[in-house]
């Protein structure tokens, strides 16, 4: 395993469910606001609000991406509310810390959410000070992950060569583009799936890491 790994300089790893396990379902919290949101925003009752959540996240990658496109909102005032979430339900995770600080090369947070909320779940966890930079939403001019556009938005600002680059990620979908350029891909759940663009599986981060360094 560690051989596999021996090229890779720059280190790229998702936020939600990946940074932490989704056992701990702090993103529940931002479901529900996301949830509220679109009912004041578009005037709609719950049931509607579900089901344009889904519609949204199924044609353009998440909820925010599909208010932009087809109700043209602003997305800062959207993602300072979704975000305002109870952090202390995270606990920190001082193996997962040892672990990417062990990482030679440069290493990346790169999220759907906006950098401020992605530095307090860094902050939560124990991770701050670890990674070289952080991007949120906001730096890839708010196109969304799975967007090839976006990650290469991403991957130019921070002069990161996808050949020499892996990306960690619990949403499948947000590995395609990473493989299509070249990048390694490892999926972050708890259950593996069988993909061509996905090269690797864990349930385990902190211990996958520690089988490369």
């Amino acid at each position: 395993m560690k051989k596999q790994f021996q090229h890779v300089t720059s280190w790229v790893f998702d936020l939600d469910n990946t940074l932490y396990p989704p056992q701990f379902r702090l993103f529940d919290q931002i479901e529900r606001r996301m949830t509220v949101w679109v009912m004041n925003a578009l005037g709609v009752g719950k049931t509607e609000a579900d089901r344009l959540r889904q519609h949204y996240w199924d044609s353009y990658g998440t909820t925010l991406a599909g208010l932009m496109r087809e109700h043209d909102i602003d997305p800062a005032p959207y993602l300072q509310d979704v975000h305002d979430i109870d952090f202390t339900v995270l606990p920190a995770d001082p193996d997962l810390a040892a672990r990417i600080r062990a990482l030679p090369g440069r290493r990346i947070v790169y999220t759907n959410a906006c950098a401020p909320y992605a530095h307090r779940v860094l902050e939560a966890r124990g991770l701050s000070g670890l990674f070289d930079a952080v991007y949120g939403v906001e730096h890839a001019g708010f196109r969304p992950k799975p967007e090839r556009a976006a990650f290469e938005s991403i991957f130019m600002q921070d002069g990161l060569d996808p050949a020499t680059a892996v990306m960690f990620e619990d949403d499948p979908r947000n590995l395609m583009a990473p493989h299509q350029m070249g990048m390694k891909t490892v999926h972050v759940a708890p259950k593996a799936l069988k993909a061509l663009h996905i090269q690797h599986h864990t349930n385990d981060l902190a211990g996958f890491l520690g089988t490369l360094v």
